[in-house]
């Protein structure tokens, strides 16, 4: 895999570091990344409260295999996502050479780099629907880890399917604009579920 720029993959870098690269004066790593970061966060809350579950949910095992999944996958897209948006500047900001259009040569890196936002608020919105059910079936003395794993997640999920939407602002019937958005409904019923889990 490519360089994913300046500093460690989002994976390996220190929580310190990783607020300072936020916010330097740098495009990257961005709202994508930050987004990414808070749903693997979420993740990793849901395969705590599972391994402490399984006495009280059946599918506990499963559930802290797919959150730790998440929660790998979910870094590796914001350093993809910071790749992403670098060609969009490099689009935008490189001279027009003879026969070039520059403005669909920035038209066609948005819409490049609306795939990866995608990834992740459907990835928010899976872990989402992860806290909610751990918040109803876990082990209540870890609920309210899953309650703020699934508010976490629908969070990081909101995040990225806004950046969605800015862009593809000039395609209002691209597809994706209906993919983010379902992907946020979920994410917020999943919130609401995990909020009003019996205590």
């Amino acid at each position: 895999m490519a360089d994913p720029g300046p500093g460690p993959p989002l994976a390996e870098a220190r929580v310190g570091d990783l607020l300072a690269r936020l916010a330097a004066p740098g495009p990257d790593p961005g709202g994508g990344g930050a987004a990414a970061v808070v749903v693997a966060l979420a993740a990793a809350l849901c395969a705590m409260v599972a391994e402490l579950s399984p006495r009280h949910c059946a599918d506990a095992p499963r559930l802290a295999d797919e959150a730790r999944a998440l929660a790998r996958r979910a870094p590796a897209l914001g350093d993809d996502d910071a790749r992403a948006y670098r060609a969009v500047l490099a689009a935008g900001g490189s001279g027009t050479a003879p026969g070039e259009d520059a403005a669909a040569r920035l038209d066609a890196a948005l819409s490049a780099a609306s795939d990866v936002p995608l990834a992740i608020a459907q990835a928010g919105a899976a872990v989402a629907r992860l806290g909610a059910r751990l918040a109803r079936e876990g082990n209540p003395a870890v609920q309210g880890d899953a309650v703020a794993a699934a508010l976490l997640g629908a969070a990081g999920c909101d995040a990225a399917a806004t950046l969605v939407g800015l862009n593809l602002a000039d395609h209002p019937d691209d597809p994706r604009h209906r993919e983010a958005a379902a992907a946020r409904h979920e994410a917020r019923g999943a919130a609401a579920r995990a909020r009003g889990a019996p205590g």
